[in-house]
């Protein structure tokens, strides 16, 4: 296996990045990572903390044995942690955390725990650089991703079709919405790189109707680009229904299967891409290894779906499916802020 060299741009690109995020010389700063982290980035990040004046330090955490029965990808909870006291209380004194996980703390047990301490939480998502450094993020940005968020929190009906079938509803009252841009400057809060997704978790019983992922659509667990047609009959949150012919759909059936859990089949997020430096076709540019999909969620006008966990709704399972589909028209409150896969020109 051939393996990369440092890079200066690199090094650069999480200077950007780590800029951004407020961190200035003297900060202390925790570099957090596992045994089968992509070391690449865990050093790349100690040479752009020290390279800014910071003092960075490493918490590294033996992974932990998978005790799923089957491959577990992109839940974004990383299970590294285990709960450990002094880990946690180490993150949480750091002031600025370096998320190097494989997974990721987005969804993790003990992240309430770290932010609520006031610790910022940076997650570099498991990408290989050169997809990093293609995609640091600017004020402009953050600009759309901030008005997006807000119009999807004051949004009381989601509305999606697709000349492909998808005839979807979500209730939005009291949905949690988060939106990533890409950096985190404030304490108690947390980003990931790369960033540009605006998502909500709906309430529980909120989410009815058809979704039909289309040739060409990605199912992010797999990294896959599917090559044929996915129908999937929803009501009041859960997949009741799954219909197709072929290898993505028998995929499907056989990963949800696999769980033993009617919660993985139940929606977890709703939500859509808004980076225009994403690119659809990343996922066909890079090694399966080399990438963990955050791109293609973040590409501009995609309806991200996801099914598995959602705290907000009092679900919890290790299942989940990342699912972004093109080619849809998302309504809120009957205005369309994507039409026919275009982002529109709604946010400013």
């Amino acid at each position: 296996m051939l393996a990369d060299r440092i890079e200066a741009k690199w090094i650069d690109a999480f200077c950007e990045i780590f800029e951004r995020c407020a961190v200035k010389s003297g900060d202390t700063a925790a570099i957090l990572s596992e045994t089968q982290s992509r070391a690449l980035n865990v050093h790349l990040a100690e040479l752009a903390l020290l390279r800014m004046g910071a003092r960075p330090f490493h918490v590294v955490m033996p992974t932990p044995r998978n005790r799923h029965i089957v491959p577990v990808r992109s839940t974004g909870a990383s299970e590294a942690i285990q709960k450990l006291g002094p880990v946690i209380s180490a993150l949480q004194q750091a002031g600025f955390v370096v998320d190097c996980t494989i997974e990721g703390l987005m969804h993790a047990v003990e992240t309430p725990e770290i932010l609520k301490a006031g610790a910022r939480i940076l997650v570099i998502s498991n990408e290989h650089p050169e997809a990093l450094e293609r995609m640091v993020p600017d004020t402009a940005l953050e600009k759309r991703v901030r008005a997006a968020a807000k119009m999807l929190r004051g949004t009381k009906r989601m509305r999606v079709t697709s000349k492909a079938g998808t005839a979807l509803d979500v209730d939005m009252v009291g949905a949690s919405t988060v939106g990533v841009w890409g950096w985190t400057d404030k304490p108690g809060t947390l980003a990931h790189w790369p960033g540009g997704i605006v998502v909500s978790f709906p309430k529980s019983g909120t989410i009815n109707g058809t979704l039909v992922m289309a040739p060409g659509d990605i199912n992010l667990t797999f990294k896959r680009y599917l090559t044929s047609a996915v129908k999937m009959t929803l009501k009041d949150d859960y997949v009741v229904e799954l219909e197709g012919e072929g290898t993505d759909v028998a995929m499907m059936r056989a990963y949800l299967a696999a769980w033993g859990d009617r919660e993985a089949y139940a929606v977890s997020h709703v939500g859509f891409g808004m980076n225009p430096g994403a690119r659809y076709e990343a996922l066909s540019m890079y090694d399966q290894r080399d990438t963990n999909g955050t791109e293609i969620r973040a590409v501009s006008g995609n309806f991200l779906f996801s099914t598995g966990a959602n705290e907000f709704a009092g679900r919890y399972t290790a299942g989940h499916f990342d699912l972004p589909m093109m080619g849809t028209t998302i309504e809120l409150d009957g205005v369309a802020v994507v039409r026919e896969g275009v982002l529109q020109d709604v946010f400013g």
